[in-house]
């Protein structure tokens, strides 16, 4: 098939660093090339891909121009989508809801994966608006604020599983890894280590306006080497922090639609103790990879349950639900049937 895929601006593909949707659009889209699509990539400049890149911006948005609005960019990349939609079997976006206007001005068929949130009352009405839009969605628990909408699928996020290394002996440390913002809890983090008498490690992004937030209330509470932070970390140091790390604490404090996270740590054996939010209770076996859990209190009691947990079988559930190879069988099963549909509409 010939797929357009449409990629946010604000992290190349692959990432350097931060940025779990472009990491995903990167996997989907290699192994979409792998399987011998002809595959456009609409995507920054200084992208990496087997694909054919269509360059919107010279680079990535972040963390450069994190200042500049971002909407004149996504604006240029979605008119250079739309304009030649009529080149590809299908279009398939990663642009949260920007797309909806556009969608019905192609006769290409057009889905649209939603990444974010979706619990925020203004979303229903725009999503109402647009009631044939073909949505994709990353959890069964995103879709729940719009159950009227038109969801062709629940794809789970899949990662390269040769990325991350299977450690069997961890160390004494907890890890926090996520963007240094109130909902991902990482105030939380803080707590149900002190709670558990370990030492916490925090590998964080800190965004331009997180950085108020990180030095009024994580700063004053850092206290090496009880509570540390280690900055933003490269897939070669994630690999080495997750896997040798005794527990992943996901406290978040959202509805969060996936937490790549909590697969990536999985894959290095690694188990996550979680808030019961959002889609923690789909990538979680609770009691066989994880815990899962209401608060701080019983997060941080489960810290001693955590040598309960086979590590092994934290790998196996990422290999049997959470691969590269079974995230794109689900996307090929989409745009097959998107793509039938076009055909007998047309025939008709």
């Amino acid at each position: 098939m010939r797929i357009a895929i449409a990629s946010p601006l604000f992290e190349s593909i692959p990432p350097q660093r931060y940025g779990g949707t472009e990491r995903v659009v990167s996997s989907l889209t290699e192994e979409l090339v792998r399987r011998g699509h002809e595959v456009s990539l609409f995507a920054s400049g200084d992208s990496r891909t087997g694909a054919r890149l269509v360059a919107i911006t010279r680079e990535a948005l972040w963390p450069r121009h994190e200042e500049l609005d971002h909407w004149p960019f996504h604006l240029l990349e979605l008119g250079s989508l739309f304009e030649r939609a009529h080149d590809f079997d299908l279009v398939h976006t990663h642009l949260e809801y920007f797309p909806l206007p556009f969608i019905r001005l192609a006769r290409t068929p057009c889905v649209l994966t939603m990444h974010g949130r979706l619990d925020l009352l203004e979303y229903q009405r725009l999503f109402a608006a647009y009631p044939d839009a073909n949505l994709v969605s990353i959890s069964n628990n995103q879709r729940r604020p719009l159950p009227y909408s038109n969801w062709v699928a629940t794809v789970y996020n899949g990662i390269e599983l040769e990325d991350f290394t299977f450690r069997s002996d961890p160390a004494d440390y907890l890890a926090f890894l996520g963007r240094m913002w109130p909902e991902k809890g990482v105030e939380d983090a803080i707590e149900i280590a002190r709670q558990a008498g370990m030492p916490l490690r925090i590998a964080a992004r800190i965004n331009h306006h997180e950085q108020e937030y990180f030095r009024q209330r994580i700063q004053p509470r850092l206290d090496p080497p009880a509570v540390e932070y280690v900055g933003e970390l490269d897939q070669r140091q994630k690999n080495v922090f997750l896997g040798h790390a005794y527990a992943l604490l996901f406290p978040i404090r959202w509805p969060e639609p996936f937490g790549l996270v909590m697969v990536e740590a999985m894959a290095c054996g690694t188990p996550v103790i979680a808030r019961r939010a959002g889609a923690a209770p789909e990538v979680i076996v609770d009691g066989a990879t994880g815990l899962l859990c209401d608060s701080v209190e019983e997060m941080a009691l489960a810290c001693g349950r955590i040598q309960e947990l086979d590590r092994a079988a934290c790998r196996r559930r990422v290999a049997e639900r959470f691969s590269v190879q079974t995230m794109v069988d689900g996307y090929e099963r989409v745009y097959r049937s998107l793509a039938g549909q076009e055909r007998a509409r047309r025939a008709g």
